[in-house]
């Protein structure tokens, strides 16, 4: 039978296609996959800073109170600027530049522009502060006139527009800066009023600066500082005068030396108005000539005067002059003033035209004391009780 060979040939070509198929499936080349697929990597984009700035942008009544914060985040600060009116703000950095605060108050009535850059990020801020109910401002200083120069126990007496209530808030505001520096303190004598005494004279000689940084500040209730005040003050030498009313004397040193005698004539002391006060007095004004009437009298009461005096100094409020007077016959012997000190008219001139307000007159003789607050009594009060009148030596929040 010739049917072998019709057998074979199935049996040959399923050979021969299981051998294509094991070498297929046994082979370790690369035809299976894309050649560069074991070498493909996968790369993130990197995601810029934020910043983020209060007050936001557009804010409006901003408390002149509040702080301007610029905070950073993916990487520090680079520059932060806060300007006004041509004016930048101050601020300061914490320890890894992520954050900025603002340092001094804001200006009250005022647009505020803020930018702030950390990397390749750039934020800016536009916000407008609150108007105050009240403006607060210093109204006067004193002494302060324009070129005078001061003796060495002149106070600092700032007077406010208005009224405060928060003392210690607005006092941590008032600023004294001297070429040599000496202790002192501030003391409220009433909510308008605050005076700076040093605990000793102050060293002669000097410039003082006074500065009232209160601009923002809140001294009350709706209450707003909205102008700083700077007075630049001169101290000149250090110009004390001793009077003895016992013996009807006077002396004038400059600068340790002495440099005028004087023979003089205090109060009669026939009642407490006609005596002369003894304690430290200070030089508060001149004026020649100056109207002196009697206290308390009309005309035709016994006692009455009404003159005219020439080379008047003041010394207190209670109406104490160091003046000329040309009754030389009782200068040196007797006391027949009405509470003053009387000097020969050419020796009164000197004094009058050589005194600085602020300048020293010890006067010691008498029984009858200078208060503190008559006139510019200030040194009569010790210093460790003075500075009691001080609002930040208080418990009670301003």
């Amino acid at each position: 039978m010739n049917v072998a060979p019709a057998r074979r040939r199935p049996a040959t070509a399923f050979a021969l296609l299981a051998a294509a198929v094991l070498t297929a499936s046994c082979s370790g080349a690369p035809a299976a996959q894309p050649p560069e697929a074991s070498e493909a990597t996968t790369t993130a984009t990197p995601q810029a800073p934020t910043v983020k700035i209060t007050p936001d942008e557009g804010a409006s009544k901003v408390s002149p109170e509040k702080k301007v914060v610029v905070a950073a985040a993916g990487a520090p600060l680079d520059n932060v600027t806060v300007e006004a009116d041509g004016e930048q703000l101050e601020g300061k950095y914490n320890a890894d530049k992520t954050r900025w605060v603002s340092r001094t108050a804001l200006k009250p009535s005022t647009s505020y522009n803020v930018s702030a850059t950390a990397g390749v990020t750039t934020a800016t801020s536009t916000f407008t502060t609150a108007k105050p109910e009240r403006a607060l401002q210093v109204a006067d200083v004193t002494p302060n006139a324009k070129g005078e120069t001061l003796g060495v126990g002149a106070p600092i007496i700032v007077t406010f527009n208005q009224p405060v209530t928060s003392k210690a808030t607005i006092e941590r505001a008032l600023e004294i800066e001297a070429e040599k520096p000496v202790d002192g303190a501030w003391r409220w004598i009433n909510d308008t009023v605050v005076i700076y005494r040093t605990a000793k004279y102050w060293p002669a000689h000097q410039k003082v600066t006074f500065n009232a940084n209160i601009t923002g500040i809140k001294g009350g209730k709706g209450l707003y500082g909205v102008k700083d005040y700077t007075a630049n003050l001169k101290i000149g030498a250090k110009q004390i005068s001793k009077v003895d009313t016992r013996k009807k004397m006077m002396y004038v040193y400059k600068d340790g030396k002495r440099v005028q005698t004087m023979r003089i004539s205090a109060g009669m002391a026939t009642t407490r108005e006609y005596t002369t006060t003894s304690g430290v007095h200070l030089t508060m004004e001149r004026g020649s000539p100056v109207r002196m009437i009697s206290p308390g009298r009309k005309k035709g009461d016994p006692g009455y005067y009404d003159v005219m005096i020439n080379h008047a100094v003041r010394i207190s409020n209670s109406g104490e002059y160091v003046h000329a007077k040309d009754n030389v016959w009782a200068q040196g012997v007797r006391n027949v003033s009405h509470g003053c000190i009387n000097a020969r008219p050419d020796q009164a001139r000197w004094f009058y035209d050589n005194v600085q307000r602020g300048d020293v007159v010890d006067i010691t003789g008498t029984d009858r004391e200078l208060e503190w607050n008559n006139g510019w009594g200030y040194w009569q009060m010790p210093f460790s009780q003075w500075k009691k009148g001080s609002a930040l030596n208080k418990s009670s929040k301003s």
